[in-house]
C-alpha cells in the first residue's frame, strides 16, 4: 500500500512545482513552455482524482474495521499503540489526498487563467500591428 501513497505524494509535489513556476512573476519565456507542458499533463494528472477516492475509501474501511478498546483491559498496550499509529498515519494520508486534489484544482484553474492571459496578450499585439 505504500507505493500508492508515494505516487500520490509525487503527483502532489509535481503539481505544486508546476503551480509555483506558473505563478512566478516575470518569467514569460519559461511560462510559455511550462504552460504547454502543463496543458499536456492535466489529463494524465486527472487520474489522481479517482485514485485519491480509492485511497480515501481505504482509509474509511480501516476506520470501520478497526477494533475498538472500550474497556481499559480489553487491549494490550502494544495493540493500543498500534491503533494510535494507524490513526495518525490515516490522518496524514487524508491530508495528502486533500493536498493532491487541491493542487490539481489550483493547477487547472491557474493554467486556464494563464492561457487566457496569453491569448489576450496575443490579440493585443495583433491589433497593435494592424493599426
Amino acid at each position: 500500500m505504500a507505493l500508492e501513497w508515494i505516487v500520490v505524494a509525487y503527483a502532489a509535489g509535481a503539481e505544486a512545482m508546476m503551480l509555483l513556476l506558473l505563478t512566478l512573476p516575470g518569467s514569460n519565456p519559461l511560462r510559455h513552455g511550462l504552460l504547454s507542458v502543463t496543458k499536456t499533463l492535466l489529463k494524465p494528472f486527472l487520474a489522481i482524482l479517482p485514485f485519491c477516492l480509492l485511497l480515501l475509501l481505504d482509509i474509511f474501511w480501516k476506520y470501520e474495521t478497526m477494533p475498538s478498546c472500550k474497556t481499559l483491559n480489553s487491549c494490550s498496550p502494544s495493540e493500543n499503540l498500534r491503533h494510535q499509529k494507524s490513526t495518525v498515519k490515516s490522518q496524514r494520508n487524508a491530508l495528502l489526498i486533500a493536498a493532491a486534489v487541491a493542487f490539481y484544482w489550483l493547477l487547472f484553474s491557474v493554467t486556464k487563467l494563464v492561457d487566457r492571459v496569453e491569448q489576450l496578450q496575443f490579440q493585443i499585439k495583433k491589433s497593435a500591428k494592424n493599426e
